[in-house]
């Protein structure tokens, strides 16, 4: 290795000052503890330094990314953000259809007996169509536990079926009427609005247009113009000053805010309660839904009317 050097280079396997190259990774060999006496053990020291360093730099590469997307040159940076409020449109009910018996033809025969039943009331309370799914009809073996011996049950049959309803009112008589048993068990899931996507398409577009508007306007109160576009994202750019993604504050009546939302132009922020019943999880009425969507935009400028 370095008989003749106090440091050793283990980039450029050179002996060289620490001044020399500060890119290098020294080891001080004078204070190498003396159990290490095994030029083998060295060279294995010296190869866990080198995985450790080029560990940390992954690892800080994320990190470097984000600061280097603000640029060196003067520049705007701006938040638009759109929001509505809408009610569900869309009222999801799930039935789930089992039967345990040694015969297996009998336990298929309730299962479709009752999927006919619940099909029947879909189409009856006026599930919207296309929305209708009943998954294949699966058999199995059933087994339970009895003095730590798994025992044969029988021959479990299996079908779940799927609507989904137009609103709370068509839903809750659907439940209203339909029988449910330990082989017939009901759940609902959260409501929805039909239309998110369309609907996330124009909040974006309006909170893009928003932020031209401010890089506008501010342009104007500074005395500068507007050079070009940098870049435009969903999510708050890192910088030196203090603002961290996802914790830029909402504008509140004097233009400054000191809370944070979500920055993902993406995902949406949903908001609204949902009432349930205590039992049963039975959707007793509709809330209204907020969606939100938030851009961020850096805007080039240089002095001059």
């Amino acid at each position: 290795m370095f008989p003749d050097a106090a440091f050793g280079c283990v980039r450029q396997g050179t002996a060289c000052a620490v001044a020399a190259d500060p890119a290098c990774l020294f080891i001080d060999r004078r204070t190498r503890p003396p159990l290490l006496t095994n030029d083998k053990e060295y060279r294995m020291k010296l190869l866990s330094a080198l995985l450790l360093s080029s560990t940390l730099a992954v690892v800080a590469g994320p990190a470097w990314a984000q600061a280097n997307t603000i640029p060196s040159q003067p520049h705007l940076l701006v938040k638009g953000s759109a929001t509505r409020t809408v009610m569900p449109d869309r009222f999801t009910v799930k039935v789930a259809l089992e039967s345990i018996d040694m015969q297996t033809d009998t336990a298929r025969a309730r299962v479709q007996a009752n999927a006919e039943r619940v099909l029947q009331l879909f189409a009856r309370h006026g599930a919207i169509e296309g929305t209708v799914r009943a998954a294949n009809l699966s058999i199995s073996p059933s087994t339970r536990y009895r003095n730590d011996e798994e025992v044969f049950n029988g021959t479990a049959a299996q079908r779940d079926l799927k609507a989904e309803f137009p609103d709370a009112q068509a839903l809750k008589a659907f439940l209203g009427e339909l029988k449910a048993s330990r082989e017939v068990q009901v759940s609902t899931a959260e409501p929805t609005y039909s239309g998110e996507s369309r609907l996330r398409g124009e909040l974006k577009a309006e909170a893009a247009a928003q932020t031209r508007e401010s890089a506008k306007g501010l342009a104007g109160a500074y005395g500068t113009k507007i050079t070009g576009l940098y870049s435009i994202s969903d999510v708050a750019p890192n910088f030196a000053y203090g603002v961290q993604a996802g914790t830029w504050g909402t504008p509140g009546r004097d233009g400054f805010g000191d809370g944070g939302e979500s920055t993902t132009l993406d995902r949406v922020a949903v908001t609204g309660s949902r009432y349930r019943a205590s039992s049963g999880g039975e959707l007793l009425t509709a809330a209204p839904i907020t969606y939100t969507e938030n851009v961020y935009a850096i805007f080039l400028i240089q002095d001059g009317p």
